[in-house]
């Protein structure tokens, strides 16, 4: 039995519910749930008990509705049915749903086609989880490929169409970061000044800390993964890491990871590491930070240096490369 939208997003909300756990400590709470399977934070102050319960189950059921509404592995999800109706009918969009997609639009753009919501079927061939990994042939790359594309997608107010049957949309590049952006805004529309919101380590923050002047956040070291090579103290902006460090595979003595660069349909394979991006919104954070792996140290640098407010690191093997005012944010 197929359930309906509104049938899903309960199941959502039940299982991310849950997962949830409080803590609080002299007006300070921590919110922490599992969630587009990743584990998510939110820390923020407040003096009123009661404003922190409604938040947290605000937080908690529109997270849930997100997941519900846009995840590809939820079978009635909306992005499920525009995909499920690729070369056959147009599909009715809400405002919201229409508001992300120029804005999927406006950063394809803005990173010269490497970031694509239309890659999915060339990210599907690569299997890094079969024993041994699979490694797509010329011909079924170039077979995808002829899917992909986000020029060929078509879209009115209202609506949108993929015309060829097997395109299908992903927005696993910029969901996780509209979530955290769109928490955040919440909190502060509450009252909330003091804030931290945390999806699988794409983080935004806003105000204080409870004794420090700013919210200090870690960077992993890809050569080291689970040790930090540095921290950055931030307010008021967001901070997000791209890498292939911990996904990828090494055969026949050539080293393969999950990122996959749209333009080829092939694994990014640069020397990059891991790329840091702080900015003032995460959706801006996220997308430049594996806009700019995929680039490469040079180009990605400048493509970060366009947007303003943006500061960014890229890690390859043998240097960290940053654009001039990224140690201002560096605390050690």
């Amino acid at each position: 039995m197929v359930l309906s939208s509104t049938d899903s997003t309960q199941m959502v909300y039940e299982r991310i519910k849950r997962s949830a756990g409080l803590e609080c400590s002299a007006g300070y709470y921590k919110l922490t749930f599992t969630a587009m399977s990743t584990i998510c934070r939110v820390n923020f102050r407040t003096l009123e008990p009661v404003l922190a319960r409604d938040f947290q189950t605000e937080v908690l059921r529109w997270v849930a509705w997100f997941e519900a509404r846009y995840s590809r592995f939820i079978e009635d999800s909306l992005i499920s049915r525009i995909n499920a109706a690729a070369g056959k009918h147009w599909v009715d969009v809400d405002g919201e749903t229409d508001a992300l997609l120029d804005l999927c639009q406006e950063m394809l753009f803005f990173t010269r086609g490497v970031f694509d919501p239309t890659s999915l079927p060339l990210i599907r061939l690569w299997n890094w989880k079969a024993v041994p990994p699979v490694i797509p042939t010329d011909a079924q790359i170039n077979a995808a490929r002829a899917i992909t594309g986000w020029g060929k997608v078509q879209r009115r107010k209202g609506a949108i169409f993929l015309p060829r049957e097997g395109m299908c949309l992903d927005l696993g590049g910029i969901g996780k970061e509209y979530a955290v952006d769109r928490v955040l805004t919440m909190a502060m529309q509450r009252g909330i000044q003091n804030v931290l919101v945390d999806f699988g380590n794409d983080v935004r923050v806003h105000g204080q800390p409870p004794e420090k002047g700013a919210w200090h956040i870690g960077l992993e070291d890809p050569k080291r993964p689970g040790q930090c090579w540095t921290g950055v103290a931030v307010t008021n902006h967001a901070v997000a890491t791209s890498g292939d460090y911990v996904r990828h595979f090494t055969r026949d003595g050539r080293r393969y990871g999950h990122i996959i660069d749209p333009r080829s349909g092939l694994p990014v394979n640069n020397g990059c590491l891991a790329v840091s991006v702080i900015a003032p919104h995460c959706t801006v954070a996220g997308i430049l930070s594996t806009s700019a792996f995929v680039l490469g140290p040079k180009e990605g640098l400048n493509l970060i240096s366009l947007c303003p407010g943006a500061e960014g690191c890229v890690i390859t093997e043998n240097a960290r490369n940053h654009t001039p005012r990224f140690h201002a944010y560096a605390t050690s």
